[in-house]
């Protein structure tokens, strides 16, 4: 301002113009006057000219310029290092992005409440108030609620009495397929892998998320809120995954079940003045597209390599164009393709890599060094547990988590060291476990089944509740609104029927964004001890060991001898199947519940005051433990092969005359046993027999319409020559088919060598489902010679069971409609049994009324098929399962095993739940049946349905379980007294 005032001069005032002097005209003194102000506005203009000049070109000499770029390009040079997170004022929102304009607010009143804050130990007493998709307020005492009733008046509030009922936050998947693998499969609606390329990582799960899948309303029954969709494992970089809410919304479009899409859907719409969300990114350790590993992990590390360069390209254009030193014509270097992949490496992306071995664990640790990203999680992960150090050594300051199934494993080679005691060990070495569902390899409504089985192996019950909670949404980052009940925190809770660890807690109601999502749900009245946290046997020992054997501990059983004696102490109950009814039944043991048994035979119960014992004499504490028949598996190929998906350790499947030729040499219609392919110590065996399930019945692996012949036998015996394994043999032209490792053709290996003779019905792969129909018909009426002839004589004759598996209710009809066509004709009554029936309740009084059997398998149902699609899901969604439908019908039922939706040749690993799988349906059906039908569930009514002799079947052997009976989580089994092989083993 003094530098204007010197050129143009100060007001007349100022200069003393009133003395000059008074010749000088007033008009003259005002030209004047305006000739020198005008002089002095054009020099003071020129300056300013030049002082801008000058200040524009000190502004572009600093970071903040904004003169030669576009305001979008500086704005993303600025947030190349923005951290992904949710925005700064996200706790002051009032209602959830994902709100639905008119929903109630909601008050959950009574609740016993698991809020996860505190290592997921904090359980509070009290209610929960949200509103606004948002949980509002925790309140633990009555003033605090009247408060909420004073200030929310005229407020319409759905209020709800939990009764004292767990709540928890929704149970959130970091690994699914739901929508992009649907149900039922079809083939138009399968996008879970490409097979384009290796390396993909610009392909999005989000671009093949089907709206209609059967899974979203299954998977919100059990109490699932959140999914993490991702690509599936065909390739070392599948694409992009992204998380959903499973609630369906009005929209009906994949992008309105998104929960925090990152930036925008597409990078057109990126607005980098906010802060970023997370993505995430699949890989997959796997040896993809006929290559090894080294193939492999050259794929990504050149995928690394070619994002890194980009990376590096758009550091050094961000400095030059932060200092002013680029022109406006200059473009940022990107390249659409592979924008995910330079996010990966600048931190933005959670990485989420399918993972099994140590050796790959290592190569994906040292590519995270190498190229500086971290690693969210190691999905499948299951050598991780021997190899902790590893994921420590891994980029970042979190190690990886192991996202795992519980017990899931040994299907192929990667997966055979798999431990069910893994989730405790990485536990106990200061790491992260995440149990994940793979949907629909574990089917996703019953993950939370997953955190049961860990907690039950030794999991602490906070870390396995958090497991599915609280840690599973830290992984895939969204831990700042959901896995925890805490004000501001979404509204996805979970109200049980008991204590969400106890086997088949079933959610009574499901919360999504404060929404309700069941609809008259049914619920199961449970026990007061389901409410409690369930106490877990010790397996401290098996642990030791598991780590100490590298995952592969010895699991042949310690015997004793047929001199040996053992007393068994503190015994509840003995279980005996009664001769004249053929039913199993209890008898309570009194006098400290002292058992005596010598040489696979209990000799003494009760009072044995007496008994005066000599020799060797072991003593062991039940614990009121109980005396059970062991169990019968069914369903798979265990006893048929080692590594399901190794072919060098399985039997093979047999030759269909339908598709393939059959040598000559075979002669015409052979009829294959299973008991000629039988191999014996098997992990999956040993570790079913281990579980209480002493025997299974398996028939030849079938891809086709014609299986063969099944054969009973002990999942104990160590080798086909083992004394006491055959319950009942058959003479029999034997073939050793493949390389088996084992005796194949020694007798006394099998229990029964043939229980039933199997066939298929089903229209995949095969000829028309009214072809196999005729065939079959041909078989039961027209008299046929050779091998073939011999057996369905035996069937005609009523002599063996005559064994389908079927699912389609239509094609159960049929078959139904066939029965009664061969009985008129033949005089004799068929017996006939159906395996898998998905939808055999639609037909219940008709199978009742035709005395045909039913093996249900999988056990709880899903619509893996389109034969299978009419399942009856049981509750919370309707108010019988179909094991309740099909008894209350006089139908005798048996189970088969838990992974029945998966092809059997990988399903083995589930006979080692059996115990679970039946104590589930126990609890499930509410008191309609009774402890006794459970048990004879997978047991005495498998053993008839698929034909086991009467006589054969009374000398079971019997399971010895500690701390409770065997259908109780809480029990642990302690042993097997084997009156097929004159001896007890203990474990």
């Amino acid at each position: 301002m003094s530098l204007f005032l010197k050129l143009t001069g100060p007001p007349d005032d100022e200069l003393g113009l009133s003395n000059i002097n008074a010749s000088t005209s007033r008009r003259d003194r005002a030209l004047n006057v305006q000739r020198r102000r005008a002089f002095g506005l054009v020099i003071a203009s020129f300056l300013l000219y030049l002082t801008c000049e000058n200040a524009l070109f000190w502004s572009n000499s600093r970071p903040d310029s904004t003169r030669t770029l576009s305001p979008d390009i500086l704005a993303r040079c600025r947030a190349l290092h923005l951290k992904p997170g949710p925005p700064e004022d996200f706790y002051e929102r009032e209602v959830s992005d994902r709100f639905v304009s008119g929903t109630k607010a909601t008050l959950i009143q009574n609740a016993t409440i698991w809020t996860g804050n505190s290592d997921g130990t904090e359980v509070i007493t009290g209610d929960v108030f949200f509103n606004g998709g948002i949980i509002k307020q925790i309140l633990s005492d009555s003033s605090q609620t009247n408060a909420l009733f004073l200030l929310n008046k005229g407020l319409d509030i759905n209020i709800i009495d939990a009764n004292g009922a767990w709540l928890t936050p929704g149970i959130v998947d970091v690994h699914s397929h739901i929508a992009v693998d649907s149900a039922p499969e079809l083939n138009g609606a399968n996008d879970g892998n490409s097979i384009k390329g290796p390396t993909q990582p610009w392909l999005r799960s989000l671009d093949g998320l089907n709206t209609h899948d059967a899974s979203y309303e299954l998977a919100i029954a059990g109490g699932l809120t959140t999914s993490l969709i991702l690509p599936g494992s065909a390739d070392a970089i599948g694409g992009q995954a992204f998380t959903i809410k499973m609630r369906p919304t009005s929209e009906r479009t994949p992008t309105s079940l998104l929960l925090e899409p990152p930036y925008g859907t597409n990078g057109s719409e990126v607005d980098y003045s906010k802060k970023p969300r997370w993505r995430h990114m699949k890989h997959a350790c796997a040896r993809v597209f006929n290559q090894v590993r080294m193939d492999s992990v050259w794929q990504l590390r050149s995928t690394y390599d070619t994002a890194r360069q980009i990376k590096e390209s758009q550091d050094t254009f961000c400095e030059k164009a932060l200092k002013g030193e680029l022109d406006d014509n200059t473009k940022f270097p990107e390249e659409l393709q592979w924008e995910a992949a330079v996010d990966m490496l600048r931190g933005k992306v959670r990485v989420q890599t399918h993972c099994y071995e140590a050796v790959d664990l290592d190569n994906f640790v040292r590519l995270s060094n190498e190229f500086k990203f971290p690693v969210a999680a190691f999905h499948h992960a299951h050598e991780t547990y021997l190899v902790p150090g590893v994921l420590k050594k891994a980029y970042g300051d979190t190690p990886p988590a192991s996202a795992m199934f519980a017990s899931f494993s040994r299907y192929k080679r990667e997966a055979f060291r798999h431990s069910v005691y893994a989730p405790r060990i990485l536990h106990d070495a200061g790491l992260r476990v995440v149990m994940k569902s793979d949907h629909a390899a574990i089917v996703s409504r019953y993950l939370l089944h997953e955190a049961q089985q860990a907690h039950y192996y030794g999991l602490p019950p906070n870390i396995a509740l958090a497991s599915v909670t609280s840690t599973a949404a830290g992984v895939i980052g969204y831990d700042h609104r959901i896995g925890y009940i805490r004000e501001g925190y979404d509204a996805d809770v979970v109200l049980w029927d008991s204590h969400p660890l106890q086997l088949g807690a079933t959610p009574k109601q499901v919360f999504i964004d404060g929404i309700a999502q069941l609809k008259s749900p049914h619920v199961v009245a449970k026990p007061e001890y389901l409410q409690q946290v369930p106490k877990t046997p010790n397996f401290d020992e098996e642990t030791k060991k598991t780590v100490e054997y590298e995952g592969l501990p010895p699991l042949l059983p310690r015997n004793a001898s047929s001199e040996s004696i053992v007393i068994f102490t503190n015994v509840s109950y003995v279980w005996n199947l009664d001769s004249t009814s053929g039913k199993l039944q209890s008898t309570a043991i009194e006098d400290h519940g002292v058992v005596i048994s010598k040489a696979g035979e209990i000799i003494c119960r009760g009072s044995c005051a007496s008994f005066l014992p000599s020799g060797d004499v072991t003593f062991v504490d039940l614990e009121g433990g109980s005396i059970a028949p062991g169990l019968v598996s069914f369903g798979s190929d265990l006893g048929l092969q080692e590594i399901g998906m190794e072919d060098s350790t399985t039997d093979g499947t047999v030759l269909d005359a339908f598709s393939q030729h059959i040598p000559k040499i075979l002669g015409e219609n052979p009829v294959v046993r299973a008991a000629d392919g039988l191999l014996f110590a098997t992990r999956n065996a040993l570790l079913a027999y281990r579980a209480g399930v002493t025997s299974a019945i398996t028939a030849p692996a079938s891809n086709g319409f014609f299986a063969g012949l099944s054969a009973h036998f002990s999942t104990g015996a160590p080798l086909k020559t083992t004394p006491g394994a055959v319950i009942q043999e058959v003479t029999a032209l034997h073939f050793s088919i493949g390389s088996v490792g084992q005796p194949s053709t020694a007798p006394g290996a099998v229990i029964q060598e043939v229980t039933a003779l199997h066939f298929s019905i089903g229209s995949v792969g095969q000829p028309s489902v009214s072809t196999q129909i005729t065939v079959l018909r041909r078989l039961l009426t027209v008299r046929r010679e050779g091998d073939l002839g011999h057996w369905i004589n035996k069937v005609l004759a009523g002599e063996i069971p005559l064994v389908i598996d079927v699912h389609s209710v239509d094609h159960i009809a049929t078959i139904l409609m066939l029965k009664k066509e061969v009985e008129l004709t033949t005089g004799t009554a068929l017996r006939l049994t159906l395996t898998g029936a998905s939808e055999a309740h639609l037909l219940a009084q008709e199978l009742g009324e035709a005395r045909v059997g039913v093996i249900l398998n999988p056990v709880r149902p899903f619509p893996a098929t389109w034969d299978q699609r009419r399942i009856l899901p049981g509750p919370p969604l309707s108010e019988e399962s179909a094991l309740v439908r099909l008894m209350r019908h006089n139908v005798t039922v048996g189970f088969g095993v838990a992974g029945g939706n998966l092809p059997s040749s990988i399903t083995p690993w589930a006979a080692h739940n059996t115990r679970f799988d039946v104590s589930w349906a126990y609890i499930e059906a509410g008191g309609q049946i009774s402890e006794s039908d459970a048990l004879a569930i997978a047991s005495t009514n498998v053993e008839r349905l698929l034909g086991v002799d009467v006589d054969t079947s009374s000398q079971r052997d019997l399971v010895v379980t500690k701390g409770g009976g065997l259908l109780n989580i809480e029990a642990k089994v302690v042993g097997i007294i084997s009156p097929r092989r004159c001896q007890i083993e203990l474990f």
